[in-house]
């Protein structure tokens, strides 16, 4: 079909794009259009004004900032995977972006449009958890920075308000720590069934610290929180990880639908749990 007749703005700055959302009680803001252009051309929204973002230099790239590393909110998932900042100090973020669906996407998305569109489905939100990131959110007041375990409120519903941005995300450097993501999907490209993401750092041959996040296993991206605390300290054996990999689903309330059962996804949890932390402790270091 084709989409509802609609006001397109192009701004070059953060500041313009505010205004262009100020300026109109019904607006959209167009990142990659991995999510909103199919929604556009069904007709199940018609707004009166689209926002695009693309042509805004300081939203892409991405910085060193102290012990931090800033990714801006248009950074396609193409540039992350091929940006040595990202391979060094959140190593956890690429692999799972290498796993977004296929090139012609990875080329368009943005990690940005992702985490905004907060699909419980999608892969960037259970490693942007499990890294501790801050996401940096632009209004007409100024900035203000949130955590991710604050930022996603419920299904496809964030923190940044309707007349807001997201315009970066900073990640604590993670040096050193091993990481893995695994994805469990029935074919290729899919949207995650259940997906866990999984970083790790050793002590010598004791995890000294673990954080686990977990796709497709509520409303929103969830934290392993009880698994991470039964993993600190303990020595990276497979029967110690899979005692702790038990606890994976704990909290969580996965949804029911033609995919998989709730009951089979916190089963996937636990197995994918355990995978990736195995994994990701043979990688530290």
């Amino acid at each position: 079909m084709i989409p509802a007749a609609f006001d397109y703005v192009a701004p070059e700055s953060v500041a313009d794009a505010l205004a262009a959302l100020a300026d109109s009680e019904d607006a959209k803001v167009l990142a990659g259009g991995q999510s909103l252009l199919p929604i556009l051309r069904m007709r199940l929204n018609a707004p009166e004004r689209v926002v695009d973002l693309g042509h805004i230099p300081q939203l892409q790239g991405v910085h060193e900032d102290g012990d931090d590393i800033v990714i801006g909110a248009m950074t396609s998932y193409a540039d992350l995977l091929a940006e040595p900042l990202v391979a060094e100090h959140a190593d956890l973020l690429r692999l799972a972006v290498s796993q977004v669906a296929d090139p012609q996407i990875r080329r368009r998305g943005t990690i940005g449009g992702a985490l905004v569109h907060a699909d419980p489905a999608g892969d960037i939100g259970a490693p942007i958890l499990a890294l501790n990131a801050q996401l940096v959110i632009a209004g007409s007041g100024g900035e203000r920075t949130v955590a991710a375990s604050d930022f996603f409120e419920d299904l496809f519903t964030t923190a940044v308000g309707e007349d807001e941005l997201l315009t970066a995300v900073r990640i604590p450097k993670h040096t050193g720590w091993g990481a893995a993501y695994e994805k469990f999907v029935r074919v290729s490209h899919q949207w995650s069934i259940v997906a866990v993401a999984a970083t790790v750092r050793m002590t010598g041959e004791t995890i000294a610290e673990a954080r686990v996040g977990l796709t497709n296993m509520g409303a929103t991206p969830l934290r392993a929180t009880a698994t991470e605390a039964a993993l600190a300290g303990r020595a990276a054996s497979a029967a110690a990880i899979a005692d702790a990999c038990a606890l994976a689903a704990d909290g969580t309330n996965p949804p029911s639908d033609l995919n998989a059962g709730a009951d089979y996804r916190r089963h996937l949890a636990q197995i994918l749990t355990r995978r990736a932390v195995l994994a990701a402790a043979g990688r530290a270091g």
